[in-house]
């Protein structure tokens, strides 16, 4: 049996990145994954056409959006016929240095980075706490643990999530719900091949294991909280920095 045979699971923002490579994974090992997009279904729809198994989609949802969240929460669980796991991936970087760092960039970031991972956490919970079992695994960073100069929004914004993340773990254990945290450090994903050399190479040059992660690196690390294996982990960041930040 295959480590999630018969889990429905949510994925935010599924549609490329480190987001594509945990629907990859999760749909390796059994799972069936919904995934979401902000505008268009395009990137969603190619990962989509890739999976193994059946009755994975895509649909719409603006997490900042609260009424969007509720209704595609709702279709979520009726179409899968409940829901075993989130995964809050969707995030967006707005850098700057704060002297000159607009209101609108800070608050951007905040409201998908996290008021997002509230919205829809909050949105699965009653359903989860029904049904006495649930896994939420929110992905942070490790510039939420260390900071990082030109990202304070972003830092600030992950630095949240872990202390969200935490409070809730202790709020739905009782309900035999669990929340934990996934922290990636550098991965190869579309956004780093776009760095220059000299730039990798100075990423490279912090990373004690010499190297980037993959996307499939932070994926297994989800698959595995998202698990059973894992039942008696709740309120843990689990790190995928190749030693970065220990």
């Amino acid at each position: 049996m295959a480590q999630l045979d018969g889990k429905k699971i949510l994925i935010t923002g599924g549609g490329r990145g480190i987001g594509a490579g945990i629907a990859r994974v999760l749909a390796a090992q059994g799972a069936t994954v919904a995934l979401t997009y902000t505008s268009s279904s395009v990137a969603c729809e190619k990962v989509l056409s890739g999976l193994p198994g059946e009755g994975h989609f895509a649909l719409q949802i603006n997490v900042n959006s609260e009424d969007e969240v509720t209704a595609g929460i709702s279709q979520v669980i009726e179409r899968f016929g409940g829901l075993d796991g989130l995964v809050n991936n969707a995030g967006i970087t707005r850098d700057g240095l704060l002297l000159r760092m607009k209101k609108d960039d800070f608050d951007a970031t905040y409201e998908t980075n996290l008021r997002g991972a509230f919205l829809t956490t909050k949105a699965v919970l009653k359903p989860m706490m029904k049904a006495k079992s649930g896994s939420i695994v929110n992905i942070t960073s490790v510039i939420g643990q260390t900071g990082n100069a030109g990202q304070a929004n972003y830092a600030a914004s992950k630095a949240g999530l872990i202390g969200f993340t935490k409070s809730v773990a202790l709020e739905v254990a009782s309900r035999n719900i669990r929340a934990n945290c996934v922290a990636p450090g550098f991965i190869a994903t579309e956004m780093t091949e776009e760095l220059t050399d000299a730039q990798k190479e100075g990423i490279l040059g912090m990373v004690p294991m010499k190297s980037m992660g993959q996307s499939e690196d932070v994926a297994h690390a989800v698959a595995f909280l998202l698990s059973d294996e894992s039942k008696y982990i709740t309120g843990h960041t689990l790190n995928v920095n190749g030693g970065l930040h220990l």
